[in-house]
């Protein structure tokens, strides 16, 4: 039995694929193009001043699991604007994101049953799916015909079948074609669970999402989504039917065997909500969306494609992708390489994310800064 652990690191090291913690540190100065705080919400004055009353009224913690003592008033209140805001009969929420896709999709299926997935769907859905004992079939990236000949095949050979794609790709910013899913999977009979993590706040009306925007949110079965990005906070949740929900919680072990989430984040997230969706939200991703175009097109991206807030900046060498980081981040940019196995070999690059609380001066320097680098091509 071999435990050489030194070897692996040393391997890690040779293929340019070791990760280590960077602390960033309070008095560094440094214009962050990675956050997935997209509206800037972290930051805004009232959600932190919530955050601290919270913290004061309900305690640091929630002391025990939601089916013990855990469950307070703020996240009774947080789960019902969620469903209203997702236009759900209920939502429960989780301590992440992760928590919420193992949660559910292991409650939704099990052995005889199969998911059918987008290839480049999140690691924290396909965990889910290994750990809930169905089968895993994988589609190619967006390719609809292969998903309906995985359907016809599935579902008459499965006991459940459930589709599974994101909204929005985490690491090429550009959405799934949920209309002609929707359409598939009620034609088949399946059900569908979309992860729509980096759409909320961005996409769709009052930012509910690209399913609202597309106007078939009422048919996705299962809404996947986080507290951690537009909102700026911590956490998942799900939205769907009320026996959705209250299957969840009984069945989800990634609800039923935690602590529950520090209701001073629940408390300050109602308030985060109301924000993302009323006017100020308006104003917010107009910006937003504003530095989306200017960045599009100083990099000569296509600016017709849903204005998502993730731009890849294919590098393809892993090596070479940490130098570029290294520059910038010596120019004064955080924007670290993504490399396998967050993406295929071959193509690792710099996954700009912008944000609201970026200004115009920030977003045109940083073109500048691209497009002086050579060895690189827009993804």
């Amino acid at each position: 039995m071999s435990w050489d652990l030194q070897a692996e690191l040393a391997e890690l090291d040779a293929s340019h694929l070791r990760r280590r913690l960077r602390v960033m540190r309070e008095g560094e100065r440094f214009l962050n193009f990675a956050s997935n705080d997209y509206l800037g919400l972290s930051q805004d004055a009232v959600v932190c001043s919530k955050l601290s009353v919270g913290a004061v009224r309900y305690g640091a913690g929630a002391g025990a699991s939601r089916l013990v003592t855990g469950t307070l008033e703020p996240h009774e209140a947080l789960e019902q604007a969620l469903a209203n805001f997702k236009q759900t009969e209920a939502a429960l929420t989780f301590g992440s994101g992760y928590a919420a896709a193992l949660g559910a999709i292991t409650s939704l299926v099990g052995e005889g049953d199969t998911v059918i997935m987008d290839k480049l769907s999140h690691a924290s859905l396909i965990d889910a799916v290994r750990l809930s004992g169905a089968k895993l079939r994988v589609f190619p990236h967006n390719h609809l015909g292969r998903l309906e000949s995985l359907l016809r095949h599935c579902t008459a050979a499965s006991r459940r079948v459930l589709v599974v794609t994101e909204s929005v790709f985490s690491m090429d910013g550009d959405t799934a074609p949920l209309v002609e899913i929707v359409a598939l999977k009620e034609q088949y009979g399946a059900w569908l669970l979309v992860d729509e993590a980096h759409a909320i706040g961005v996409l769709g009306p009052q930012g509910r999402g690209w399913a609202a925007e597309l106007g078939v949110a009422e048919r996705v079965d299962v809404h996947l989504g986080t507290l951690s990005k537009a909102l700026g906070l911590a956490g998942g949740y799900i939205a769907a039917k009320r026996e959705v929900i209250d299957l969840l919680i009984n069945r989800a072990r990634s609800f039923i065997y935690t602590t529950a989430p520090p209701p001073m984040i629940a408390h300050a997230a109602l308030t985060a909500l109301e924000i993302l969706a009323g006017e100020e939200g308006d104003a917010l991703r107009d910006r937003l969306h504003g530095h989306i175009r200017a960045l599009r097109r100083g990099l000569g991206a296509a600016l017709e494609a849903p204005l998502t807030a993730i731009h890849p900046h294919i590098v393809g060498d892993e090596a070479q992708a940490l130098s570029l980081a290294e520059k910038l981040r010596e120019l004064g940019f955080v924007i670290p390489a993504i490399r396998y196995p967050t993406v295929p070999r071959g193509s690792a690059r710099l996954r700009i994310t912008l944000s609201a609380l970026h200004k115009e001066k920030h977003v045109q320097q940083l073109i500048d800064i691209l497009a002086e680098t050579s060895g690189t091509k827009e993804g």
